[in-house]
């Protein structure tokens, strides 16, 4: 269980969360409503996460029994609209793969002042190396990340609250800085989307990590754990953020700003901890994107993987925070129509069960 948690955690765990700029857009942007979207987005993990997590179980089951399985979308979608989300999510795949990649540029520009090209072009590499290995090692390294960037972020939010808790009482002085980072201008439908995007943009990784579960408790007490973690870093991180609303939402990496008010030094150790956190979910996403095309562990799929890499390093060029707060939104809308069809497939199995 705790295996899978740390790997359905991984996922999430991509450059818009371990720098803070995707909790800073979707939640700490829009004040003390956020607190609000945590619960709300509780509730949405817990509901939808732990569906995926046994659709892959139960296929994989089947799968070894020899019966014919259609693909995780068409599943819970039906043909038609299961066929277009079979085509579109390689292509939100690789679009996560430029902001995880612009992400890691930002996170070493900005605490080493490495040249945002090159620190782009060591996450691409890194990518495709994680590639290479496989999917079963990939699980069994990020199944550590997800957990040690947990610990850490739960750490710089503590430490951030107990030294800066008044903060907390000024968060309304300062409308515009959060204004100007909020992706759409209702708390409410920030909340759906973050749900959205997350699930049905990782939807196929976790229906093949449910897979990897030698029991369908196993798969989702797995994804209930790692929501209870993952709720609650967020929950910490936003409150700190919102101690220092007014220059956190002025930051690129908000997450390495609390950190360096802590100490510089812990800083660095941070900066290593996000470049992992974003290695974790940029490697997850080339395996998605390739897997639609390619068969793994092919020449022609190494081969392609690192035509995908090189094509998301120079669209990573781009400024992060920028596609951090279009792409995601995008995202979101589209997995906002996948995330009912779970819901409902879901209701329909349990009826014909029962």
């Amino acid at each position: 269980m705790i295996r899978i948690a740390g790997a359905y955690v991984a996922w999430v765990m991509g450059s818009g969360f371990a720098t803070g700029q995707e909790i800073l857009q979707f939640f700490t942007s829009y004040g003390y409503a956020s607190i609000a979207l945590l619960g709300m987005n509780l509730i949405g993990f817990l509901l939808i996460g732990p569906m995926i997590l046994q659709a892959g179980f139960e296929n994989a089951r089947d799968a070894k029994a020899g019966l014919t399985q259609p693909s995780h979308f068409q599943y819970f979608c039906g043909r038609t609209i299961g066929t277009f989300y079979d085509w579109f999510l390689p292509a939100s795949m690789f679009a996560g793969m430029v902001i995880l990649i612009s992400g890691s540029g930002a996170t070493l520009h900005e605490y080493y002042g490495i040249n945002h090209f090159v620190g782009a072009l060591i996450m691409a590499a890194a990518a495709l190396i994680a590639y290479i290995a496989g999917f079963q090692r990939f699980v069994k390294v990020v199944s550590f990340i997800g957990p040690t960037i947990i610990a850490f972020t739960v750490f710089v939010g503590v430490v951030t609250l107990i030294r800066d808790w008044d903060g907390l009482a000024f968060v309304n002085d300062y409308p515009d800085e959060m204004q100007a980072r909020q992706p759409v201008p209702f708390p409410w439908l920030s909340g759906l989307l973050y749900i959205s995007y997350n699930l049905s943009g990782g939807s196929k990784y976790y229906t093949a990590l449910g897979s990897t579960a030698h029991t369908v408790k196993e798969a989702v007490w797995g994804a209930v754990i790692g929501t209870a973690a993952l709720m609650a870093a967020i929950l910490l991180m936003n409150c700190a953020m919102l101690t220092d609303i007014g220059q956190t939402a002025l930051q690129d990496v908000p997450t390495l700003y609390l950190t360096r008010k802590i100490s510089y030094s812990l800083g660095a150790v941070f900066s290593i901890i996000l470049i992992m956190g974003i290695f974790s979910s940029c490697s997850a996403m080339l395996w998605t994107v390739s897997e639609k095309f390619v068969k793994q562990g092919t020449g022609k799929s190494y081969l392609f993987a690192a035509c995908t890499c090189v094509a998301a390093f120079l669209l990573g060029l781009l400024p992060f925070a920028e596609l951090v707060g279009t792409v995601y939104t995008i995202l979101g809308y589209v997995g906002l129509v996948f995330a009912g069809f779970v819901i409902a497939k879901r209701i329909r199995t349990f009826m014909q069960k029962h």
